[in-house]
């Protein structure tokens, strides 16, 4: 089971990775919205903002998101490192369940280029 050092490392990641993205992808990831990223299996979230390209101002709180944040993410830990190590695909996961995601209309087409 991952731990949450590792769950906020690999957020970290995914940030940096956002911040060198080119085409669609940078596009998508320009978004100025807030975000939380709840991780069922430790019982935790790390919230923050999608930014200029980079996941900013991440906390993490106990238990589900305090608040609703604009894009919503909700999977176990394992799942989270997987994805950002290339070793789950998301489209996929999505699609079975394993990963949760509630955004608005709008952000879900802009965000569909990361998938």
């Amino acid at each position: 089971m991952a731990t949450i050092e590792e769950c906020r490392s690999a957020l970290d990641r995914l940030s940096d990775n956002l911040a060198r993205a080119n085409g669609e992808v940078r596009g998508a990831a320009a978004l100025d919205r807030t975000l939380s990223c709840h991780l069922t299996d430790l019982g935790a979230t790390f919230t923050g903002r999608l930014a200029g390209g980079r996941i900013e101002d991440v906390v993490t709180v106990p238990g589900p998101p305090p608040g609703k944040a604009q894009i919503r993410l909700a999977m176990t830990g394992d799942d989270l490192v997987a994805m950002v190590d290339g070793e789950l695909n998301f489209a996929k996961a999505w699609a079975s369940g394993r990963v949760r995601l509630e955004a608005g209309f709008r952000d879900l087409l802009r965000l569909r280029s990361l998938l």
